[in-house]
């Protein structure tokens, strides 16, 4: 069931990945939480880690918003 951006259950609860965090960018997450572990959360290290991470996160929030503005577009339209 996982896809390429989503880990799966398991390598999540390995991860320690909290519950609140496991989303569609969730695969991105961990080599990045691994990346600042290893450089000690240095804000210079691990830069395309977290811009791919961002980018995932921004794309999924504007695919929700998408289907939102859809939604309630139909729903607009159904009442008249």
């Amino acid at each position: 069931m996982a896809t390429s951006t989503t880990a799966s259950q398991t390598e999540l609860k390995q991860a320690r990945v909290p519950i609140s965090w496991r989303d569609q960018c969730s695969s991105l997450l961990i080599p990045l939480n691994v990346c600042r572990r290893d450089k000690l959360y240095l804000p210079w290290e691990c830069e395309t880690q977290r811009h791919a991470y961002e980018e995932c996160q921004y794309k999924d929030y504007m695919r929700r918003m998408k289907a939102l503005s859809k939604q309630k577009h139909s729903e607009a339209e159904d009442e008249e």
